[in-house]
């Protein structure tokens, strides 16, 4: 658990300073995915936050262009 309550689920590397973190948590009462950059592990204001039903949404769209 972050220090902001959100769960990260997990981290893509980029660089030896900058990853992509999944985060799962609630944001105004609303259950939501963040996909959020960080640079020397300080979070950035790059990034997506979805509600569960647009997550699912991008998921469906990411799975028809990267399946062959």
């Amino acid at each position: 658990m972050t220090d902001d309550g959100f769960e990260i689920l997990g981290t893509i590397p980029r660089n030896e300073i900058d990853v992509v973190q999944v985060r799962k948590g609630n944001y105004y009462k609303i259950d939501v995915i963040d996909i959020r950059w960080f640079k020397d592990g300080q979070i950035s204001r790059k990034g997506i936050r979805l509600n569960r039903e647009e997550a699912k949404y991008l998921l469906n769209i990411l799975r028809r262009e990267l399946d062959d």
